[in-house]
């Protein structure tokens, strides 16, 4: 039996070993994902948060294209100094899209192929998983521009969105966050902010830090979650000094005194020196690893004419144990 060795072109987009991970799939290696993405549309009972349908992604992701899987379980073992993976060339056809959505909280219930897309690598990946208190727990959100919030501190918004860790006041917040972009905005503006603690923690000095791993910060609920508890301190920072897990949204986050306030906004600064512009196209999609990088969006200015830009999020779990008490039923939705 012959079996695939590695490309190293699917791991790295160039031989610096810090080069964040990215893979464009080939045509023929789009072809083969779309076939499996349409079987996976077309699935009984087509309904993308039904049990069953989402046992059949997990099913057909091992179908996938094998530089892909490859390059998806080499993310999943080390993220890499930016915390991002950047998939490109994936079977979304801009030309067969619906007019991009424009209502609050909205989500995609029934199966489609940009929707199978997103959930096949999601399942890849990890377990994919939604908060029921967030846009009514759909496994597969849209992220698109709404009249009237457009400066909200919400995927609905259109001025720049903080840094933030994804549901940075929950106790079981995602382990990846996945955006899949269907429609690029029209005048090519928004892009996804990315900044990863790997690159951050060469630019803090060691009592900064110190600070960050104490329990002196609170952090309530983003408006597009509707219930949660701030009351608890916590760390910004804790785990591994040298390679820390990060707990901080920069609109929600707030120091308990002013040592810890001054510590929060060096990191802030930081965060923001160390930042990058992942601007998506259509096909292209970027996991977060929301362990250790902070993500948010630049300002862009819809047009609420159709084409306007349009994302689906998912967010991954790795360990669906550590989870169980908070999910009904064993199923995929968080309380």
């Amino acid at each position: 039996m012959s079996i695939a060795t590695p490309d190293p072109g699917a791991v790295r987009s160039d031989a610096d070993a810090d080069a964040p991970l990215s893979l464009t799939l080939t045509d023929p290696e789009r072809r083969e994902f779309d076939a499996v993405a349409q079987q996976l549309a077309t699935t009984t009972p087509e309904l993308i948060d039904d049990a069953k349908w989402v046992a059949a992604a997990r099913e057909l992701s091992a179908h996938l294209p094998p530089r892909l899987r490859q390059v998806v379980r080499a993310y999943r073992h080390d993220p890499g100094e930016d915390g991002t993976l950047l998939l490109r060339n994936l079977p979304v056809d801009p030309e067969v899209l619906p007019t991009t959505p424009t209502v609050p909280e909205s989500v995609e219930r029934e199966a489609t192929v940009p929707a199978a897309v997103a959930v096949l690598i999601a399942a890849e990946l990890g377990e994919i998983a939604a908060y029921r208190n967030e846009k009514s727990g759909a496994l597969v959100q849209n992220v698109v521009p709404v009249p009237g919030r457009e400066s909200s501190q919400s995927n609905a918004g259109s001025t720049p969105l903080e840094l933030h860790v994804e549901n940075a006041f929950h106790p079981h917040r995602p382990d990846f966050v996945g955006l899949l972009c269907l429609r690029a905005d029209p005048d090519n503006a928004a892009g996804t902010l990315v900044s990863s603690f790997r690159r951050t923690l060469r630019l803090l000095d060691p009592a900064t830090r110190e600070v960050l791993h104490q329990e002196r910060f609170t952090t309530v609920p983003p408006p597009s979650f509707r219930s949660g508890d701030s009351a608890v301190a916590h760390a910004v920072l804790t785990g591994d000094p040298e390679d820390p897990n990060v707990k901080v949204d920069f609109n929600a986050t707030a120091a308990v005194d002013t040592e810890a306030a001054a510590a929060l906004e060096r990191l802030r600064d930081a965060f923001v020196e160390a930042s990058t512009s992942v601007p998506l196209r259509s096909g292209e999609m970027v996991f977060v690893d929301n362990r250790l990088a902070i993500h948010g969006r630049s300002a862009f200015t819809p047009r609420y004419d159709g084409q306007d830009r349009w994302l689906h999020r998912t967010f991954v779990l790795l360990d669906n144990r550590r989870t169980r008490g908070s999910r009904p039923g064993n199923g995929s939705v968080l309380d």
